[in-house]
């Protein structure tokens, strides 16, 4: 790839990263609820009444790495998640 390293540039300049929950399964809605608690300061009603107004960013200002180990997580449990 000629374009990566252009990328890489762009990637290296922006440190912080907002994590957005664009939709999930509703199966998997407590799970995911649960989880956005472990890395919020929520408590269960406001997690809740966020997960409900997807999409929405559920997390601001994340390191690269701390942002992928979350998404990692979500998608697992069957949400749709972007990286902003």
């Amino acid at each position: 790839g000629t374009g990566s390293s252009a990328a890489e540039t762009e990637t290296a300049e922006k440190t912080a990263f907002d994590i957005k929950l664009e939709k999930f399964d509703a199966a998997a809605k407590i799970k995911i609820i649960k989880e956005v608690r472990t890395f919020t300061e929520l408590g269960l009603k406001e997690a809740k009444d966020m997960v409900e107004k997807v999409p929405v960013v559920v997390k601001k200002g994340v390191t690269k790495e701390e942002a992928e180990a979350i998404i990692k997580k979500l998608q697992e449990l069957g949400a749709t998640v972007v990286l902003e």
